[in-house]
């Protein structure tokens, strides 16, 4: 896909994966989304089991002066003993799609973690003979500095227990090698590319606000949104998010905005589209996929 002078590239890890709706969101009900059906499934949603249809994926964001990974998925070789679909997983082709994209790991430059959950970090490090090492040894990983300090101080207080234990083998291991830069909410990490602030899912989570000309922006928003059924109802959060209303704050902006615009959200559990753009109506906002054009 072109953006501009950039181009973008899906790296898929998992597609899909199934969580039953109430169960991401406890507020749900599948009755207030069925008038959406036409553009929910069958990609988004399964009407029938009234389960939500979800991706694990990267964004590859070349812009000619720079290779930018956002998000790294769930990795290989991870102890999820609670997610067995995340449970130490092997071969599972990642490395190969980015080979495909023609990248390889020493050709990344930024990893751009939104968030420090497993399955946006996993990627980070893989196991060499027996220990985790960076992926991606010249990139600099760029942190949120107020979620780098949440995760610091949940596993101060419970050692290799919150998030999967993701701490300890996906974003401590960078942080011993030096690869990690904590970054601040609206700086600027390259000419039309700056840091977005999308608190709620996560303490610090982050998303890029990328310019890529003409006042044309894709805004790489992680958790903010996690379907497109948020779109219709923003106030859905997730059973995950750290604060629910401090998230419904933050994608009803992310809506907001692209509403006035036109700036395409891209969010990372999205399927089989880049994005969306959004439009009002009677129903508050509703999503037009962008599948390969800009």
């Amino acid at each position: 896909m072109k953006l501009g002078a950039a181009t973008l590239d899906r790296i898929v890890d998992i597609d899909s994966f199934a969580l039953g709706l109430t169960f991401l969101f406890p507020d749900a009900n599948i009755a207030d989304i069925e008038k959406h059906k036409a553009l929910l499934a069958p990609d988004h949603v399964d009407f029938r089991s009234e389960d939500l249809l979800l991706g694990v994926q990267s964004f590859l964001l070349r812009t000619g002066s720079l290779t930018i990974l956002i998000d790294s998925c769930v990795g290989e070789n991870k102890e999820r003993s609670r997610r067995p679909d995340w449970h130490r997983r092997s071969q599972t082709g990642y490395l190969a799609a980015l080979a495909a994209a023609g990248v390889s790991p020493q050709d990344i430059d930024i990893v751009l973690c939104t968030h420090l959950h497993a399955d946006h970090v996993g990627w980070n490090t893989r196991l060499e003979n027996g220990r985790w090492v960076p992926s991606f040894p010249k990139a600099r990983y760029m942190i949120g500095r107020a979620e780098l300090a949440a995760w610091q101080d949940e596993e101060r207080r419970a050692p290799g227990v919150a998030n999967h234990g993701a701490y300890v083998d996906s974003v401590l291991p960078v942080l011993e090698a030096g690869l990690v830069e904590a970054v601040d909410d609206g700086v600027e990490i390259a000419k039309g590319m700056s840091i977005l602030p999308l608190p709620g899912h996560s303490p610090g989570q982050i998303g890029l606000d990328f310019d890529y000309g003409e006042s044309r922006h894709a805004l790489f928003c992680g958790d903010a949104i996690h379907s497109p059924v948020q779109v219709f109802k923003p106030g859905w959060s997730s059973t995950f998010c750290t604060d629910r209303a401090q998230a419904a704050k933050s994608r009803t902006g992310l809506l907001e905005r692209a509403a006035d615009d036109g700036s395409m959200i891209v969010p990372t559990h999205i399927r089989n589209a880049t994005g969306f753009r959004v439009a009002r109506c009677d129903c508050a906002y509703q999503p037009a996929f962008v599948y390969e054009a800009a």
